[in-house]
């Protein structure tokens, strides 16, 4: 990938974005790089037919849900 000139925006919980941001911190890598590598392996993963395994659970394969309670 020569041109990056897409973009993709997404929407997470507050406390995600910051575990995530902490942890691309820690390894002294950029959170887009993180992400761009991760899409680049699902993607290369599901060409293949290996998706199976790229998540070890079934919770991590279901969307996490908001944890905010709706005011009665």
């Amino acid at each position: 990938m020569s041109s990056k000139d897409v973009g993709l925006r997404i929407r997470v919980e507050k406390e995600l974005r910051e575990a995530f941001q902490g942890a691309c911190l820690a390894e002294n890598r950029s959170a887009s790089e993180v992400l761009r590598e991760f899409m680049q392996a699902f993607a290369d993963r599901r060409q293949s037919g290996l998706q199976a395994d790229l998540f070890v659970s079934q919770a991590a394969r279901t969307p996490r849900r908001s944890t905010k309670r709706k005011a009665i």
